[in-house]
């Protein structure tokens, strides 16, 4: 068989496989090898090709060769002409950022002569899971609202997924001179709900004023997808009219009021609303109307908030949060209060994503 063939075939393994000579210069990668060192890999040629090392001096010349996972387990294979197997922690570079890697490497002997090793990885494939999960979540923080200000009003948002990606959603925008402030709330965990999260981004008619018609528009995209039951989206939305002084908002399904401080204490928010699901053919929405002072502050939040268990088991608690926001003086200053009472609370630890918009109106 020509080597043209047991490439082809190294290739198509789902194990990283690399193979180098006793001087540890490395001959040849295969596709998931690549993939789990580096992004940017065209041609190989010693072990600072592959990892991405960016050292001064030729490969294990440089002092910190010493601290390279890699180049030891590759010299101590040389050194004894025996196989070798560890698992490995270490850091490569890729375009833009660096990642930890954590695989098991097996290094064996490939020839009689000890001239040739072959290295194979066999945990690339879930060093390649790691690296999806960290592009989708940075995919997902490009979704987060961009600024401090939009259409005049001042604002601030705290948000935590409980794991990589999350399941909420944040947005804010102008349209006409108002402001529009969403916050959606996805059933479930992780990459599924992340990626609905980010349907609401793309669905949702950000050119239309009027926020029942919206979220109707956007419970018939979601009957589309045709999803089971169990997955649904709850939102809260709300207009900010500064010329007028009135505030507009829609509730689907959402069961963490919005929350307006004014100079009378707190109010409570709350409107019935079937959440953006398969649940219910041609489910409509209600626009409500609400008027306020300079001075206000408004409050979105998802349940993951007020649900916020802590290790004897209570939750955060509507009126725990009403308790922050009654301390605050602004948008920014709740949600920065809002985050460290969180976090002591619960002791850094979160069982559900943590999101929550203030509007200074």
């Amino acid at each position: 068989m020509q080597n043209g063939a047991y490439k082809k075939i190294l290739n198509a393994m789902p194990e990283g496989v690399f193979v180098f000579d006793d001087k540890l210069r490395v001959k040849f990668t295969n596709a998931a090898f690549r993939r789990s060192v580096s992004d940017d890999v065209k041609s190989v040629g010693t072990l600072a090709d592959v990892v991405g090392c960016r050292e001064q001096k030729a490969c294990g010349q440089n002092a910190a060769c010493e601290y390279c996972t890699f180049y030891r387990t590759m010299r101590s294979a040389v050194a004894d002409r025996a196989e070798k197997t560890e698992t490995l922690h270490t850091t490569v570079k890729r375009t833009g950022h660096t990642d930890k890697l954590s695989l098991r490497i097996r290094v064996l002997p490939a020839d009689d002569k000890g001239k040739l090793f072959l290295g194979i990885t066999d945990g690339s494939y879930q060093t390649e899971i790691e690296r999806d999960m960290l592009s989708a979540k940075q995919l997902q923080q490009r979704l987060l609202p961009a600024g401090k200000s939009m259409g005049g009003v001042n604002y601030s948002f705290v948000y935590i997924p409980c794991l990589g990606v999350g399941g909420d959603l944040p947005d804010v925008y102008e349209l006409g001179g108002n402001t529009y402030g969403v916050l959606a709330d996805v059933s479930g965990k992780g990459v599924s709900a992340g990626m609905l999260s980010a349907f609401v981004k793309a669905g949702l008619d950000r050119q239309e004023p009027d926020l029942a018609k919206a979220l109707c528009q956007l419970n018939a995209k979601f009957n589309e997808l045709h999803q089971d039951e169990r997955s649904y989206i709850t939102v809260a939305a709300v207009r900010i009219d500064e010329q007028t002084k009135k505030l507009r908002y829609v509730m689907a399904g959402h069961n963490a009021p919005i929350l307006l401080k004014n100079g009378y204490g707190i109010h409570e928010i709350e409107s019935v609303g079937m959440p953006i699901s398969n649940w219910v053919e041609n489910a409509t929405y209600e626009e409500k109307e609400l008027p306020f002072e300079k001075g206000d502050l408004l409050v979105l939040l998802t349940d993951g908030v007020t649900e916020c268990m802590n290790a004897k088991g209570e939750l955060f608690g509507i009126e725990r949060t009403e308790s922050v926001l009654m301390q605050s003086r602004g948008a920014e200053d709740f949600i920065g209060k809002l985050k460290t009472a969180l976090g002591v609370f619960s002791g850094g630890k979160f069982s559900d994503d943590i999101t929550a918009i203030a509007f200074d109106l």
